[in-house]
């Protein structure tokens, strides 16, 4: 856990030039990273780029079968690993296709399995650049990194354009709370990224309270959509929460909040990223071009054909735009419950659900319904104070009666991905029997 820079990562980036050329790797070859977070996988990174080899991050949450997979799809070349997780490696699976990527990103895959977007090395350096522009990144900052570097948040939000902008880095090897409030105390960070599942974590931990959080100016925010309350908790702390919004095929910053547009907005996703163009098609898919969009997913060109038009990526996600040139988002397209002919978005009954007391988690999904086409069904971990007449007096407040969620199925903890993303396919599993 000591704070490094860029020059200071300099010896770790030679010592994996040199163990990729003795494992014979040329230019165009994949190579995968498996590990807890740690310096050794940024080297790998920086040095693929100059090698010009494709860096594949490697889930270790992931089973055996999940990750020899991706291993096979990417025709990886050889794996290097990090400190152990305790995941099994896959087996290197080598094939004599050429990529000019420098990093390949497999995508979370909640709706089915991952695809790999293929990020050049002048994308990275476009979104780092947007990270810059956005979170106002000197050389004097100092970023806590949490959260995993197997996905381009951890990655790219923050770690590497700090880097980049000459500013130092603290790795935790993966988050715990005690973790990071012993890092904010030791090292004084100035900035941090976190998903709502991990804010929320820390928010309800016992040392919340009194913990000095002083030395961050900010934090970033992303992911999934961030609760009303997690965001006002660290307000009430004095500490901006500067929504990201993007996906591994941007880079991932695509629209985001500054720290001045994170108090005058909450709950707004913020503007285009400076190097980035933003819009709502005609469906109300929110669309984004710039230099810091993925070329195309490896392999799939009928997918990225489907993604890709004009130079515009469509997102999958609903939002709008406010006169005042804000964007807010609504939803995933692919969430959208279509019951008697109407569209019901999910993120609107959760957003009812996060204020009902003695609920901690909740996700909401459309269940097939022989009269209606299809019913919202509530999946919530609750309390003992959690009461569903409570909760169903919410929604007769808030929203009109056929959106209200047909059935409550409570469960111990709700299915995520390493980045606190609900897996929709585990979830859809769970209110296959629920009754109305």
């Amino acid at each position: 856990m000591t704070p490094f820079d860029l020059v200071a990562l300099e010896p770790l980036i030679a010592a994996e030039e040199i163990a990729l050329r003795r494992a014979g790797a040329t230019k165009g070859d994949r190579v995968g990273w498996i590990g807890l977070n740690d310096p050794s996988m940024i080297a790998l990174l920086f040095a693929c780029e100059r090698l010009g080899l494709t860096l594949v991050p490697l889930n270790w949450r992931l089973a055996a079968d999940e990750l020899q997979w991706i291993a096979e799809d990417a025709g990886l070349r050889l794996v290097r690993y990090g400190p152990s997780s305790g995941a099994v490696a896959p087996r290197p699976v080598p094939t004599e296709a050429r990529c000019d990527a420098l990093l390949i990103g497999y995508t979370s895959g909640t709706m089915g399995r991952p695809k790999g977007a293929m990020l050049s090395a002048a994308a990275l350096h476009a979104n780092a650049e947007n990270a810059k522009q956005v979170f106002e990144l000197t050389p004097d900052d100092h970023v806590l990194t949490v959260l995993p570097l197997f996905h381009v948040g951890g990655l790219n939000i923050q770690t590497v354009p700090a880097l980049l902008a000459g500013a130092r880095v603290t790795l935790l090897p993966k988050f715990d709370p005690d973790g990071f409030f012993d890092a904010v105390r030791a090292h004084r960070p100035t900035l941090t990224l976190l998903v709502p599942a991990v804010m929320a974590a820390l928010v309800n931990h016992p040392r919340w309270p009194a913990e000095d959080l002083s030395s961050l100016r900010a934090i970033g925010a992303g992911s999934s959509e961030v609760p009303m309350a997690l965001i006002q908790a660290f307000h009430d702390r004095g500490i901006p929460v500067q929504q990201v919004y993007g996906m591994t095929e941007t880079g991932p910053i695509a629209i985001a909040q500054t720290r001045a547009e994170a108090l005058a907005a909450p709950g707004s996703i913020g503007r285009p990223a400076p190097l980035c163009e933003a819009r709502i098609s005609a469906t109300s898919e929110i669309e984004i071009r710039g230099p810091n969009v993925m070329s195309s997913y490896w392999g799939r060109p009928e997918e990225t054909a489907e993604a890709l038009h004009g130079g515009w990526f469509r997102t999958g996600d609903v939002g709008h735009q406010g006169t005042e040139g804000r964007f807010w988002f609504t939803d995933r397209l692919k969430r959208v419950i279509i019951s008697g002919g109407e569209n019901i978005y999910p993120a609107e009954l959760e957003r009812v659900l996060h204020e009902v007391p003695g609920l901690r988690e909740c996700a909401v999904i459309g269940r097939a319904d022989p009269r209606w086409g299809e019913v919202p069904i509530a999946v919530v971990v609750v309390t003992p104070e959690f009461d569903e007449a409570v909760m169903a007096a919410h929604f007769e407040r808030r929203l009109a009666r056929f959106k209200h969620p047909r059935a409550v199925i409570r469960i111990a903890e709700l299915p995520r991905t390493a980045l606190g993303k609900v897996q929709a396919e585990k979830l859809r599993a769970l209110t296959e029997g629920a009754g109305v």
